[in-house]
């Protein structure tokens, strides 16, 4: 069966948000032989010294990924999944073409070193990147941090989404990454067909949400490079300074509206801590952290988007996610759910519906 890229990111989307649900964990047991791809690395680029030293970086990435380290360089190598995926699931070769693509950019972007399509030295296609030294936080609330800084941390964060959608995908060689223009139309049909044809528990909000969305399909169409994923946690921060040095996790990255983008973006403010980590109802003036309008603003002045999110784009990405999680508590409900804590993450299904329907209640333009 073909599946156009659209359909490979609903696919991956719906599989990440399982297991980036499992504890995170460092492993060292790897399901290939070091010692090939040592030998392989040494033969193909030139001036590694020393022996190799390879560790698994646990958690949810979907696509395995190892921190690869030589006396005199340091890089990460991803890989597919051993064993039968979907054909166009894991496509480390599209991570590497975007990130390549990008270095041309403004998008900090870690550097490429080389992919390698085939099957033979680590058992799946791969490829390196530089490592970056940095920061990496999960929590949107940014435990830690000064006021001043979290402040300066959300508008780097603004302004680097703002450089990707900027980037004129076509001069730099994705006019083919992905389907331009429809790109809601198609959207809300494929997850809304997912929804009504799927064997799960009745969720009447998120029937009425869907319902909304169909008869308030905005008219505009833009066409950007879009992240997918694009959140704080997949963001590097430099050292000891407030600003974005590297966007990762590009397996979700499409051609597509930078609307959407920029409202999955937001969703924490919508959502408490225990609703998949949000910051609402937090002291957001006492953190340093802005206000949703604030933020927006910020990526406005950053970027030549012709209209600002609405309703429409906050509510269809909680509603997508809203499906994501319904699906993880069907697939809890029949023992097939990959996290361990799949039940009790579940539920958060009713939760975003409801949060999108609240954006319509309280009639939300932002």
């Amino acid at each position: 069966m073909q599946i156009d890229p659209q359909q490979r990111c609903q696919l991956i989307q719906s599989l990440r948000e399982v297991l980036k649900m499992t504890k995170k964990e460092t492993s060292n047991i790897t399901e290939f032989h070091p010692e090939q791809l040592q030998a392989f690395l040494k033969d193909t680029i030139s001036g590694l010294q020393g022996n190799m030293r390879l560790e698994r970086i646990g958690g949810g990435q979907s696509n395995p990924t190892f921190f690869v380290t030589f006396d005199n360089r340091e890089m990460v190598l991803r890989k597919k999944p051993s064993g039968e995926i979907l054909p166009s699931a894991h496509a480390v070769d599209r991570e590497y073409r975007v990130m390549t693509a990008l270095a041309q950019s403004q998008v900090p972007v870690p550097k490429t070193v080389l992919y390698h399509a085939e099957p033979d030295i680590v058992g799946t296609p791969f490829y390196l990147m530089e490592r970056l030294q940095g920061r990496v936080f999960p929590e949107y609330s940014l435990p830690g941090v000064s006021p001043d800084d979290r402040r300066a941390m959300y508008e780097s964060m603004a302004r680097t989404l703002a450089d990707l959608h900027q980037v004129d995908w076509q001069a730099i060689g994705l006019s083919d990454y992905g389907r331009e223009g429809n790109y809601f139309s198609r959207q809300l049909a494929r997850w809304g067909s997912q929804w009504e044809t799927a064997d799960q528990h009745d969720n009447p909000q998120l029937d009425s949400l869907l319902a909304w969305l169909r008869a308030n399909l905005p008219l505009d169409d833009e066409t950007t490079v879009c992240h997918g994923d694009f959140r704080l946690g997949n963001l590097m921060f430099h050292p000891t300074e407030p600003r974005v040095i590297g966007v990762l996790d590009w397996e979700l990255s499409t051609l597509g509206h930078p609307l959407a983008d920029l409202a999955y973006n937001c969703i924490a403010w919508h959502t408490l801590p225990s609703e998949y980590g949000g910051i609402r109802g937090l002291d957001l003036q006492a953190l340093g952290i802005p206000s949703q309008a604030e933020y927006l603003q910020q990526y406005y002045a950053s970027t030549q988007c012709s209209r600002g999110a609405e309703t429409f784009h906050f509510a269809f990405a909680l509603f997508r996610l809203a499906v994501i999680f319904e699906g993880i508590a069907a697939r809890a409900r029949s023992g097939s759910a990959a996290s361990q804590n799949a039940a009790s993450v579940g539920p958060l299904g009713k939760v975003f519906a409801r949060r999108g329907l609240e954006l319509l209640d309280n009639a939300i333009v932002l």
